[in-house]
């Protein structure tokens, strides 16, 4: 399967830089994915797992918020949070998810239960991503 070169940056720096066949990631219009000579691209992510594709082999991984961008040099992810599933901390996401279910109980207007279900959101898609290490 042909190649095409991925970077893939957060606020903490740099956490993918290498080849892939393809890329799977859920944008703000659905799941997209990236194959080498996609048209260009420029959408923004939301809270999904993403998978690369290297080798016959997928590593997944937990994003959310930030961009992708497709051109004829490549794919660049620019992620709010991205991390592999090998590197996620289960326990945190777990003490992250309690701690956004409290929050959505106590919630008492509007911008409070928009973020919590945001914060629900993130931590149960990096307990899901988590199991498929």
């Amino acid at each position: 399967m042909k190649r095409f070169h991925l970077e893939i940056a957060t606020p903490d720096g740099k956490c993918y830089d290498g080849e892939a066949e393809s890329i799977t990631v859920k944008t703000d219009n659905g799941d997209v994915e990236i194959l080498a000579s996609h048209a260009d691209l420029l959408a923004s992510l939301s809270t999904g797992r993403a998978r690369i594709l290297l080798d016959g082999k997928s590593r997944y991984a937990s994003h959310s918020g930030g961009f992708i961008s497709v051109t004829s040099e490549g794919v660049k992810i620019a992620a709010i949070t991205f991390e592999f599933a090998d590197e996620i901390d289960a326990k945190r996401a777990e003490a992250a998810k309690e701690r956004a279910e409290a929050a959505l109980s106590a919630a008492k207007d509007e911008k409070a239960i928009k973020t919590a279900k945001a914060k629900l959101s993130r931590a149960l898609n990096r307990i899901n991503v988590y199991g498929l290490k």
